[in-house]
């Protein structure tokens, strides 16, 4: 264990890491320009003695789970996870779990983005945010923000008879939380997740045990609107993989019905 390089490691990415990017409130009066360390404290499940000691050098050997914890505080990339296991002399495990947690300038983004629905999903299709054009195409989002949730045990559920649109769109995120399972194995989310569906859905069951896997990508969707029927939009994704989310943006080709629905959709909100 290297406690001086492991102490300059962790005061270097804790100056990096903005309140808004952890989801802290910025406040008055800051002297630091990332988080202060009971934040980190706060954010790791640790004690604010504890972690200063290790920002000292002069701190206990700290566990795996330990570890673990800082990274998701310190909204470490995959690279400087590693690197903090191994200036503690562990080898890192597989990523503790996907991030809840929408950084400032993704929001930033979604918020650009007046004339393209955008939303942000986490590694199990739980919907973290969404533009003001998600919510004119989409309608507000559901109380139970898992959209797998929805799917199979929503308010109309999956069945054999459904639409092709939606049996495939089931099949896709089915596979991509299959993936996120092995990615995450330690993730309490995915697994509850999993047993909750199971415990709910036998269709859910039925396609979980064909063993698919996969993590999806660009796909055209057909959507339903309450007011202008069919629409069809192209799915596309950005991968923030060391969060473990997704930022999904839906657009229309040039000249087409779905096209012209959109920007009508923008200039209803001017």
């Amino acid at each position: 264990m290297n406690r001086a390089l492991l102490a300059d490691f962790l005061r270097d990415r804790r100056a990096r890491v903005s309140p808004a990017d952890a989801g802290l409130p910025a406040g008055a009066r800051r002297r630091t320009p990332g988080l202060r360390r009971e934040e980190v404290a706060q954010l790791a499940g640790i004690s604010v003695d504890y972690y200063a000691r290790m920002e000292q050098g002069r701190g206990p050997h700290p566990s795996r789970q330990v570890l673990a914890a800082l990274g998701r505080a310190l909204r470490l990339f995959e690279d400087e996870r590693a690197y903090l296991f191994q200036l503690a002399g562990e080898q890192p495990g597989p990523p503790s779990g996907p991030s809840q947690v929408v950084s400032s300038g993704i929001r930033h983004l979604l918020d650009r983005l007046d004339d393209t629905p955008a939303f942000v999903i986490d590694a199990k299709y739980d919907l973290l945010a969404w533009n003001a054009m998600a919510i004119r195409l989409m309608g507000e989002p559901p109380p139970e923000r898992n959209m797998i949730w929805n799917a199979f045990c929503g308010p109309w559920p999956l069945a054999p008879d459904s639409p092709p649109e939606v049996l495939a769109f089931a099949d896709e995120s089915l596979a991509d939380l299959r993936a996120a399972s092995v990615r995450y194995p330690d993730d309490e989310g995915i697994r509850s997740l999993i047993a909750r569906l199971h415990a709910a859905s036998p269709e859910f069951t039925r396609r979980w045990n064909e063993h698919r896997v996969c993590v999806r990508r660009t796909t055209v969707k057909t959507l339903t609107h309450p007011a202008y029927g069919e629409l069809v939009l192209e799915c596309q994704l950005l991968h923030a993989d060391e969060l473990g989310q997704r930022v999904v943006f839906y657009t229309a080709a040039p000249g087409t019905r779905t096209a012209d629905v959109l920007c009508g959709l923008r200039a209803s909100a001017v």
